[in-house]
């Protein structure tokens, strides 16, 4: 086991730069997710990290060790890839000893760590099929259990869900994110899925063009995102943006964006008194939208009126499209998205009127996207 950290890593490729300047330290044991959109260089900072990329500027360590000129296979790293790179001619029992057997490993050892891995992933009864004779869900776990058996220092897993459907996905979830906990080891892990992230990482790096946005606990990203991009990536569906300015009436606060106006609490108002006048993003997630009739006790409901355009009913919950519409009564070009009780007899196309929760929204900056307050 092992500690990871970046310090001021940066990785070019000619005149572009894929990774800036990323700084991370990583605990010992920690499970840490970099999550992101295509191209936002979280699958090329793995790389650096396992030595499959070289390093443009700065340092990677493995615990007190800098790892930057070391070569892959003295790091003391396992990696899972997405295709799950497994050789289609040896048997499932061949795929997880080969790295074994280039270490020198005595051939009882090798045999004893396989069958007992193989055990800990149900797929003991697997040993003598080839990868082509295997599901995806049955590939994904050999591939797995050939990093496992090596005992490395540190995990890493290059989006390794991504070819399972999504039933599997949810269940390989689990069973990693219970594989971390009986192992104890440091996992780093790469998705664009923020749900995956947000449901296996102790800890999420946020990233977008090559930069680090925030790096924090799920529910802290979810709760308190640094920038109007960490705000919209986690969470699903995305959370709500209206373009709005700050207005002082009598002492009240007043979100305006020329469809509705929303009351900021008092108790919450402080903190943006140095905005009036000013525009500013709002923004609120669907789940703090609610059906006047099943609104949660104890919240600041503001009341907004819109048409349905779209309604999605999910058994648990019913998602509405909503368009906005000015004081005369025209749609405006703002749509917007709510979860809802599923009892909501909200219909499609109806004029309707939903609960925000205003203790639960928040404000960005029109220029730079930082969250405000």
């Amino acid at each position: 086991m092992a500690s990871v950290t970046y310090e001021h890593v940066t990785k070019r490729y000619g005149d572009t730069t894929a990774v800036h300047d990323l700084n991370i330290a990583i605990e010992d044991g920690e499970f840490l997710v970099f999550v992101g959109p295509s191209g936002c260089g979280k699958t090329t900072s793995l790389r650096m990290l396992a030595g499959l990329e070289e390093i443009s500027a700065g340092s990677i360590y493995i615990g007190d060790r800098l790892v930057n000129e070391v070569p892959p296979k003295d790091r003391d790293i396992a990696m899972v890839f997405q295709s799950y790179a497994l050789y289609p001619h040896m048997s499932v029992a061949e795929n997880m000893a080969f790295g074994l057997k280039l270490r020198g490993l005595p051939k009882v050892e090798i045999e004893n760590r396989v069958k007992g891995v193989a055990k800990r992933l149900g797929i003991e009864h697997l040993l003598d099929r080839k990868p082509k004779e295997l599901s995806g869900g049955q590939r994904q776990r050999v591939a797995v259990g050939r990093a496992i058996v090596r005992n490395p220092a540190v995990f890493l897993m290059d989006e390794p869900l991504s070819n399972l459907d999504a039933k599997l996905r949810v269940q390989a979830r689990a069973e990693i994110s219970k594989l971390h906990m009986q192992l104890g080891t440091t996992f780093i892990y790469v998705t664009h899925d923020q749900v995956e992230a947000m449901t296996m990482g102790s800890r999420i790096a946020v990233m977008k063009d090559g930069h680090l946005q925030q790096i924090d606990t799920p529910h802290s990203l979810y709760t308190h995102p640094t920038n109007m991009f960490v705000a919209g990536f986690i969470g699903s569906p995305s959370m709500n943006f209206f373009p709005a300015k700050l207005l002082e009436q009598e002492g009240t606060l007043w979100v305006d964006t020329g469809a509705f106006r929303v009351a900021i609490p008092s108790h919450k108002a402080d903190p943006y008194r140095q905005y009036v006048g000013k525009s500013v993003i709002f923004g609120i997630r669907p789940e703090n939208i609610h059906d006047p009739q099943y609104q949660p006790q104890g919240i600041q409901p503001a009341p907004v009126r819109a048409k349905v355009s779209v309604t999605e009913l999910m058994g648990n919950e019913v998602i509405l499209y909503l368009s906005t519409s000015d004081k005369e009564g025209i749609l405006a070009e703002q749509e917007f998205v709510a979860r809802v009780d599923p009892r909501t007899e909200i219909h499609v196309n109806q004029w309707a009127e939903v609960i925000f929760d205003m203790d639960r929204f928040h404000l960005f900056d029109k220029e730079s996207e930082q969250r405000l307050g």
